[in-house]
């Protein structure tokens, strides 16, 4: 990541998700209702999803951007050929 603003941002989100993942995991340790639980581990899969998303638009913002410029064609074939692969794998 080039953009040191969006990376701060990621990073804090990061640390956002993490606290929320440390207070499901205290909630079932304490045998909190399981909606209760639910309810918070969806909060938590919408924050990982934002935060993908906002790693996808910086990946295509720099780095798919910087092997479009530089005019390299199998340079551009291999961020294309990334982004190919990571839309296949979250398919499964």
């Amino acid at each position: 990541m080039h953009d040191h603003t969006e990376t701060d941002r990621i990073v804090k989100r990061l640390n956002r998700i993490e606290g929320q993942v440390r207070g499901v995991s205290q909630m079932v340790a304490q045998g909190r209702y399981c909606i209760d639980i639910l309810h918070q581990v969806q909060a938590i899969k919408s924050a990982l999803a934002r935060t993908e998303s906002a790693i996808l638009k910086n990946h295509a913002a720099c780095c798919v951007s910087e092997a479009i410029a530089s005019g390299d064609a199998a340079e551009q074939r291999a961020k294309f050929n990334e982004l190919v692969d990571l839309m296949e794998r979250t398919r499964r």
